[in-house]
């Protein structure tokens, strides 16, 4: 019977913290009576010269009782520490589920109710005269709420199995009998059970499996890394954990499997990946030996066969990318994989293609989930994995690079034969590889073109990560993090590089126009984020405002790039929605953060605070003015997107408003409106803001027929400049309204003339 949500809020722990101190006082009688055996009677009958019956019969049960006494401690103890831990665990998530109940949903004005089965169904009740119209956002907080309050009772109910499983084991079923499975914690129970069910591979029942998924969803991030390094430790090495892997996989992505065995293999694929990064962190008090590493690499370009007989044998690192996709690895690790895969591919592109399974669906294969292929190219893989591992790829893209052998072994005295990773994939003769088990891939035009994108979509994840110091999809309500001079350094290179180059990000769908698409152009969502990311770096670019400004901060170090770079540079990137989206969301939120400093802020300058103003908004607007046109190029020039992409683009963007408030507040301090308690308002109104400008920079075909691609653009860059004006005087009263006119009056103008400028530079560096 499954554990319900009833069950958990209201049953008394108390009793069972009670059992938990009853246990230990009994452990700690029976260690007393343990050690009186050994060192009193055993010790005696040791030492006694015994003869006749007594030789035999009397020391073997004086022995007997002895061991006995021994073997009920070590029950006791097992018991105490299951027991103990179960309880900690409980009471954890009990105060969990009680927050969720009694805060978040009273909160929202949610109700819970038990669906009997450990699940529970939340909802908005109805109240009398109330219409039941809810807001896409409360939806998705109800969504969130219940998902959340389920994963509490799923983890709920694998400790409560597991306690029952654990303290059966301990006792035996054999009451004249002390002494069977001894545990010192409940993970060592979990552990092990995970480790059994694992054996029996693709023979695990779907229930099975979905209790080994349980087990390594709610232990793999255990921050010492015990049950991690107990699991992978207990499938034998890195062999036996990529032959395990490798079986399930195909069991669970045959065209024959039930949808509910492809689900609960897609779901091991991740929770495999998160429990491999927790065993192989070398700061963990539990961790695989460091040996593991280059065995990893060692087995990389080996067949790995599970099967007696098996003729079609996939390489170590097909296999090993499938968990590498998931968790956030140490660079220790990560990095050399990450080195020895792509210096194979350099070597070699087609040499783990060589034996793909062709024919098969895209979901066959060591990459259930699906996500940027069909996982036989272990370098998209790897590039997965470095966009989780922020450490491992800021590593893997700043510092030089080491030559490694084909073994895995690194080249004595080798050079790698380039300068860095990011020089050599944005080589224009690098080649991507088509990364699907499709036979007839090369017929089907717009599938290649698709699969050609997945190698450079997964490279800007990786770039990303390395960049911001977070994964690249982490929860968007994380923190920004402050920009190393490692960081900002890579970002300066990446701008430098696609500024120079533009048409390696270049996407064109507009048969009419003699300019190919460049091989990088799925990098554009990833580097409109890192811009995002580094708004301050772009906006001192703008009119090459110095190191050091206190008018334009940067978030830690600064990148200090290239203006005509930079303008060139956001050009091309602009030319994605998605990427215009976070841009133009940055932009307005870092200039109205500006303009509020300006505002309210200290300051010693004796310029007049109009034109300090129309200075503060000025880079934003040629941001704006360059997002503008890259917008209308797309469109009319490319035929890439559409205006309602681009809208549509900038609906989940609230995170940027967010996040670039965040960084400003260290700045502006406590003051209302831009931070402190009022942060939330001000993030919904400047988004609010930010989403009918983008709504309003539009360009007709006539217009754009006619040169004119950025009219309304300018309009909407015009009013956003005085949206940020009228935010930063909510809470001044000491300007007056003639004051506050002018101060309105100077953004309005500077900002057309910025947009302007803006506009003008980016049709200029490309030509048009």
């Amino acid at each position: 019977m499954a554990l319900t949500y009833t069950d958990l809020v209201q049953v008394d722990l108390g009793k069972l913290g009670s059992a938990v101190a009853d246990w230990k006082k009994t452990v700690d009688g029976l260690k007393k009576a343990a050690e009186s055996a050994v060192q009193g009677m055993q010790a005696k009958a040791d030492r006694a010269r015994w003869a006749g019956v007594n030789a035999t019969v009397t020391r073997e049960f004086i022995g007997k009782t002895a061991k006995e006494i021994g073997d009920l401690h070590a029950e006791a103890n097992s018991i105490y520490q299951v027991l103990d831990d179960g309880h900690t665990e409980l009471v954890a998530l009990q105060k969990q589920l009680k927050q969720a109940v009694d805060g978040d949903a009273a909160g929202l004005g949610v109700r819970v109710e038990d669906n009997g089965d450990g699940t529970v169904r939340c909802f908005f009740p109805h109240v009398r005269g109330d219409t039941d119209e809810r807001t896409q956002e409360q939806l998705d907080s109800l969504q969130a709420l219940e998902s959340r309050i389920n994963q509490i009772l799923a983890h709920a109910a694998e400790i409560d199995s597991s306690v029952a499983r654990a303290l059966e084991k301990s006792h035996g079923n054999d009451a004249h009998d002390a002494g069977h499975a001894a545990y010192e914690s409940l993970n060592d129970a979990e552990s092990e059970r995970a480790v059994e069910l694992a054996r029996k591979g693709h023979k695990m029942t779907d229930a099975e499996l979905r209790e080994l998924n349980e087990l390594l969803r709610y232990n793999s991030a255990e921050k010492d890394g015990e049950f991690a390094t107990q699991f992978y430790q207990g499938l034998g090495g890195p062999e036996k954990a990529l032959q395990f892997y490798a079986d399930m996989s195909i069991d669970g992505t045959d065209p024959d499997a039930t949808k509910t065995r492809l689900a609960a293999v897609q779901d091991l694929q991740k929770v495999m990946g998160y429990t491999l990064a927790n065993a192989t962190d070398p700061d963990h008090a539990h961790h695989v030996p460091d040996s593991w590493a280059a065995e990893f690499r060692r087995l990389g370009t080996k067949p790995i066969g599970w099967e007696a007989g098996q003729m079609n044998k996939p390489y170590g690192y097909q296999v090993l990318g499938g968990l590498l996709r998931y968790g956030n690895y140490d660079p220790r690790f990560l990095t050399p994989i990450a080195e020895h895969v792509t210096q194979l591919h350099k070597k070699d592109p087609y040499f783990f293609l060589s034996n793909k399974p062709g024919g098969w669906p895209d979901s066959y294969g060591f990459n259930p989930s699906g996500g940027l292929g069909s996982g036989n190219d272990p370098l998209n893989s790897v590039l997965e994995a470095l966009g989780h591992s922020p450490e491992a790829s800021e590593k893997f893209f700043t510092q030089p690079p080491t030559a490694y052998n084909e073994d895995g072994t690194v080249k004595k005295d080798g050079k790698p034969g380039f300068d860095s990773y990011l020089d050599l994939f944005t080589d224009k003769d690098f080649e991507w590889t088509i990364d699907t088990n499709d036979n007839n891939v090369l017929i089907d035009e717009d599938k290649t073109k698709k699969a050609l994108t997945f190698g450079p979509e997964a490279l800007g994840h990786a770039l990303e990560s390395a960049t911001t110091g977070r994964p690249y999809d982490s929860d968007d309500t994380g923190d920004a993090i402050k920009h190393t001079e490692a960081r900002a350094g890579l970002v300066r290179d990446i701008v430098d590089k696609f500024g120079e180059h533009p048409e390696l990000i270049r996407h064109n769908e507009n048969g009419d126009i003699d300019e190919e698409s460049g091989p990088l152009y799925a990098l554009r969502g990833s580097l409109g984020d890192i811009t995002g990311e580094y708004m301050g770096d772009f906006q001192r670019a703008m009119y090459q405002e110095g190191d050091g400004s206190d008018l334009l901060p940067t978030f830690g170090e600064a990148a200090n790039l290239d203006s005509g770079h930079a303008a060139r540079f956001l050009g091309e990137v602009g030319q994605d929605p998605d990427a215009y989206a976070t841009i133009t969301t940055a932009q307005q939120a870092y200039t109205a953060n500006v303009v509020d400093h300006v505002i309210n802020g200290e300051s010693h300058s004796t310029a007049s605070l109009d034109g300090r103003v129309g200075a503060a908004v000025a880079p934003g607007a040629a941001i704006a003015g360059v997002m503008s046109d890259a917008r209308a190029h797309a469109i009319y020039e490319y035929h890439t997107a559409s205006d309602k992409e681009y809208n549509e683009a900038a609906a989940d963007k609230q995170k940027w408003v967010d996040r670039i408030l965040g960084m400003g507040i260290e700045k502006v301090g406590e003051r209302v409106p831009i931070a402190g308690t009022a942060l939330g308002w001000a993030s919904e109104d400047i988004q609010d803001s930010i989403m009918k400008s983008i709504e309003k920079d539009t360009t007709t075909e006539a217009q754009a027929e006619a040169g004119q691609n950025y009219t309304e653009g300018r309009n909407a860059a015009i009013g956003s400049a005085e949206k940020a004006v009228d935010h930063a005087l909510v809470n001044n009263q000491a300007i007056n309204p003639d004051t506050a006119e002018d101060l309105r009056r100077a953004a309005r103008v500077q900002a057309g003339v910025s947009h302007s400028d803006g506009a003008q530079w980016k049709s200029e560096s490309s030509g048009s």
